[in-house]
């Protein structure tokens, strides 16, 4: 089963922009990803389509946030992000004739559909501002001095 880190990701950059004053650039965010700039870009736009993030191009450009982490829960990311399935599970058949097969679709589409709801509920109520403070928490209870995206760490 293939798993989408799509959010996992984009959170991921959110968070190192979160501390830079300035924007910055799809290359460096890029490299905090561990991924292509225009995997970046890709994934940034819906972000930019809900007013989450802005970008400029040229020298000085790059991407900034434009809302305050307070106000972006992550199911606001991930709507940005065109709402992946969040539960993956397959069925044997889609449209079945067997009648077993039916209801056994039944049930795990019921399950999934649950699950996913559930989900949803519980990334409406965690802001990137809790995910920043999580973050900054850690990092103090480790005597780390402040963050830099130059020091990237593998993802």
């Amino acid at each position: 089963m293939t798993s989408n880190s799509q959010l996992s990701d984009v959170l991921h950059v959110l968070l190192h922009m979160a501390e830079i004053d300035g924007p910055s650039t799809s290359e460096a965010l890029a490299a905090a990803m561990g991924s292509h700039p225009v995997v970046l870009r890709r994934l940034m736009a819906g972000l930019r389509q809900s007013g989450m993030v802005e970008s400029a191009k040229g020298h000085g450009g790059g991407w900034v946030l434009c809302c305050p982490l307070a106000r972006i829960t992550l199911r606001d990311v991930h709507e940005a992000l065109g709402a992946p399935a969040l539960v993956s599970l397959g069925f044997r058949e889609t449209h079945p004739a067997c009648l077993v097969a039916q209801v056994v679709n039944d049930s795990l589409g019921a399950a999934v559909q649950d699950a996913e709801a559930r989900l949803l509920r519980s990334l409406d109520g965690v802001t990137l501002a809790t995910l920043s403070e999580a973050f900054h928490q850690r990092r103090l209870a480790q005597g780390h001095a402040p963050h830099r995206l130059h020091e990237h760490h593998t993802p």
